[in-house]
């Protein structure tokens, strides 16, 4: 009988199998597919990753738009999908579950009614450290990053509807601003996919209801899971603290006053969002356990929102 095996075999359930494993653990991890390639680009705050995470490219300057030009003096980068895909030789690969002491869904999130979508493609450029995101579209906003070698990955996206913007329409939206590269990309997830047990990455319910983020999320926590398996605790006080379950309720609450505004209150929303305190950003888009600096930002961007926003982020 194993120790742990994992179920699904994308970056958060691989992460876990190598921490397990580097935790000497008797691991194995169930994927049908182990020889496929990672084709999604995942980004993340440089700050939000644990130390010796693989990146690809980064950026030093993130430029945000809604009303006006904001720079975030944060580091973004993408992630090295071929290492994030490795796997030390100790870790067994399986076509089918079997026993363990510990099993863990790691196959993606597949609940929800809320859903981030968005079409991309990858365009030849000079733009080699700036990533850009464009609110002034209102209800969709313009995604660009660096990916190296002169190639940039140009995204129209939804960031939260219920149900999503079909992928027909952004795809029309995206060809409207520019020719389309030989490269698609395809994006559609749940964000308020319940928080479930024995699971792990957005299966578990780790995707940020207001970003669509849970790789960072994954790859930090999967050390930290694995060192309490192999000390004997309970691993899902450690998917789950507390802290986190209060900080992911205070997400949904903010998830949902943003289903509620149209495209202009959607820019005025994002024009008071960059206009906060970097520390305030950071803590409601990075800090997960930090229930103090969400509790502060959320308080701070409903007293500066004028009367007809305040409405929507209240009721």
């Amino acid at each position: 009988m194993y120790d742990v095996v994992v179920i699904g075999g994308g970056p958060a359930g691989r992460a876990l199998a190598r921490a397990c494993a580097h935790e000497g653990l008797d691991t194995a991890i169930v994927d049908r597919h182990p020889h496929r390639v990672y084709t999604a680009t995942y980004g993340a705050w440089a700050d939000e990753l644990p130390p010796h995470t693989p990146t690809k490219t980064q950026s030093t300057t993130v430029r945000a738009y809604a009303r006006e030009e904001h720079l975030i003096p944060r580091t973004y980068v993408v992630l090295d999908n071929a290492r994030l895909h490795e796997l030390p030789e100790q870790v067994e690969i399986l076509k089918a579950p079997t026993e363990a002491r510990y099993t863990f869904n790691a196959t993606g999130a597949r609940k929800g009614r809320a859903e981030q979508t968005a079409v991309g493609t990858v365009i030849e450029s000079d733009n080699t450290d700036t990533t850009l995101m464009d609110w002034r579209n209102g209800d969709t906003f313009l995604y660009t990053v660096p990916l190296g070698g002169n190639r940039t990955l140009v995204e129209e996206t939804c960031l939260a509807r219920r149900p999503g913007m079909p992928l027909s329409e952004l795809r029309r939206r995206l060809h409207t601003r520019l020719e389309p590269g030989p490269q698609e990309e395809r994006v559609r997830f749940p964000l308020d996919a319940p928080r479930a047990p024995h699971a792990f990455g957005a299966a578990a319910g780790f995707i940020h209801p207001a970003t669509g983020y849970s790789v960072a999320t994954s790859l930090t926590l999967a050390p930290k899971v694995a060192q309490a398996i192999k000390a004997g605790e309970n691993p899902e006080h450690v998917i789950w603290s507390r802290k986190a379950r209060t900080v992911h309720a205070l997400r949904r609450f903010g998830l949902e006053s943003l289903l509620r505004m149209d495209a202009d209150q959607t820019r005025d929303f994002f024009e008071l969002f960059f206009r906060l305190d970097p520390e305030l950003q950071r803590a409601y888009l990075s800090g997960r356990e930090d229930v103090k600096g969400t509790t502060a930002a959320m308080t701070a961007l409903f007293r500066a929102a004028p009367l007809r926003l305040k409405a929507k982020l209240i009721l």
